[in-house]
């Protein structure tokens, strides 16, 4: 980490772990949000091991994001530090909104040492409401398979783009598609499923293709 600063994480390894995600939080909720300890959960039982870890302003308690270089550091320094964890399995990296999207730019600019792929939880491709593809142009310098998990009412995934996203992203890019779901992956009741449910069939995908 730049400057010798340190931050906060937390390791999941189920026994048999046959690979290892670097999962990063997103902008308002840290590592120990209940999305992100659900998501950790349940992809152990599903064999995936996982490192959370904190940015450095939620470490501080702000609310303002860090500057992209300093995010990208911290995605890096997690990632190394994840390959001495889990040496020997696959290693993936991604994470939730913010920390996802500051994974794939610090793998645009220079390749995360030792990742298999990313793995985004809900890409951040504009800001609510204000659909552009502006913030996914990183995107086509990464070399490495790319999962984006997503939500048909994500108000900052406007649905026909994250699909125009995926023709221009070609092979590299697998979309999944959560019918309902927003940028927290909540359904509306009408759906018949609870959030729960939801996050259960997100995990089991991403897992198999981790895994795949």
């Amino acid at each position: 980490m730049p400057d010798g600063e340190h931050v906060s994480a937390l390791a999941q390894s189920p026994e048999g772990a046959k690979a290892a995600y670097v999962l990063a939080h997103g902008a308002g909720a840290g590592m120990r949000h209940a999305f992100m300890a659900a998501a950790a959960d349940a992809l152990a039982a599903r064999g995936i091991a996982s490192l959370r870890y904190q940015f450095p302003y939620m470490e501080r308690g702000s609310k303002r994001p860090d500057t992209p270089a300093l995010a990208q550091a911290t995605v890096r320094a997690a990632v190394a530090r994840a390959g001495e964890l889990f040496e020997g399995l696959p290693l993936f990296a991604g994470g939730k909104s913010f920390g996802g999207r500051m994974t794939s730019q610090a793998q645009a600019k220079e390749p995360l040492a030792g990742v298999n792929g990313l793995v985004f939880l809900g890409f951040p491709l504009h800001p609510a409401d204000k659909p552009s593809s502006t913030r996914a142009e990183h995107l086509h310098n990464v070399a490495v398979p790319m999962l984006f998990v997503q939500g048909t009412r994500d108000k900052l995934a406007h649905w026909p783009l994250m699909q125009a996203l995926m023709v221009d992203l070609r092979e590299r890019a697998t979309l999944i598609q959560i019918d309902e779901a927003d940028h927290a992956f909540h359904v509306p009741a009408r759906s018949g499923r609870t959030d729960a449910q939801v996050l259960d069939g997100m995990m089991d995908q991403a897992a198999a293709w981790m895994l795949r």
